[in-house]
């Protein structure tokens, strides 16, 4: 008996609370806040006024969204509001608050950002994004083709856009290690009043491929054991260093097949093996992500 009175007391204690509406006046605020602001720019509303999604322009002529999640107390209690930022987007808040200032904030930040979207924006026009596939306004991330089976990975700082970004190639040795030398004997005519597109062409020396005038398949890259481009999301990202072969590999199919050979061998998170195609060696280091 003194279990069950245990049980019933965490489960009354544990329950959610009934939802209490809150008073006329609060939504009363909040109609006269959207007029205020502009029905045009309000993209949703729940049956609750409790979540809300504006829109805005920046003076790029991007449209971004904000949604803004309400309590019940507000305007005392400040809102949380969702965007898809780069950087982190906080609102400072008083009880004076309203959707106009956060609205306000929100166009100030935007106009902060331009800077990294007009970058940005021009790789994805540009050039083969190979990852992410269909990049959010929060990623800094972008993988480029450059030719055949090697590409370069680059992460952009949002706050100093122009700068030089951590790059990263992947691709077979033989054709890595030359672009990798470029970088570093160029990297000190970097000129930051470019765009970092132009400042990469400039310091590798190279003519990034334009997506009106290839086909993806041309510049990769379907993998040489599934015989396919994505897999889970990932491409290939693992390829044969011999210079006559090149293949390039999902990792995951190169470790599952690397696993499957009686000459295999593991030393730490690195397998070494036969490359499917032209049986020079080979190795894949295993990540923290599911093979």
């Amino acid at each position: 008996m003194l279990e069950l009175k245990t049980v019933l007391e965490v489960a009354l204690k544990n329950r959610r609370e009934l939802y209490v509406p809150p008073p006329p006046r609060y939504y009363l605020q909040l109609i006269n806040e959207i007029e205020s602001l502009g029905w045009d720019k309000l993209v949703y509303i729940d049956t609750e006024f409790s979540t809300i999604k504006l829109k805005a322009e920046d003076s790029g002529s991007r449209v971004h969204l904000i949604t803004i999640k309400l309590k019940p107390k507000y305007p005392v209690d400040a809102p949380d509001c969702l965007v898809d930022f780069p950087v982190p987007f906080t609102v400072p808040w008083t009880p004076q608050g309203s959707l106009i200032y956060i609205h306000s904030q929100f166009l100030a930040a935007l106009e902060s950002l331009k800077e990294f979207w007009d970058i940005m924006d021009e790789i994805d026009e540009k050039t083969w994004v190979l990852e992410p596939e269909k990049p959010t306004r929060g990623a800094t991330v972008r993988r480029i083709a450059i030719g055949n089976n090697v590409s370069i990975n680059i992460d952009v700082d949002p706050r100093h856009p122009k700068v030089l970004p951590e790059c990263c190639f992947l691709g077979a040795d033989h054709v890595v290690t030359p672009l990798r030398n470029k970088l570093n004997s160029n990297m000190h005519s970097w000129n930051p009043e470019c765009t970092v597109l132009q400042n990469l062409k400039e310091v590798l020396e190279i003519d990034f491929p334009a997506p009106s005038a290839h086909e993806i398949s041309n510049l990769n890259m379907e993998c040489g054991i599934c015989y396919a481009y994505r897999l889970d999301s990932a491409i290939p990202d693992q390829v044969c260093d011999d210079s006559r072969c090149g293949q390039p590999f999902h990792q995951a199919c190169l470790i599952e097949w690397l696993r499957g050979l009686p000459s295999c061998r593991q030393s730490f998170n690195v397998i070494f093996g036969e490359c499917p195609y032209c049986s020079k060696p080979i190795t894949v280091k295993m990540s923290s992500k599911k093979s």
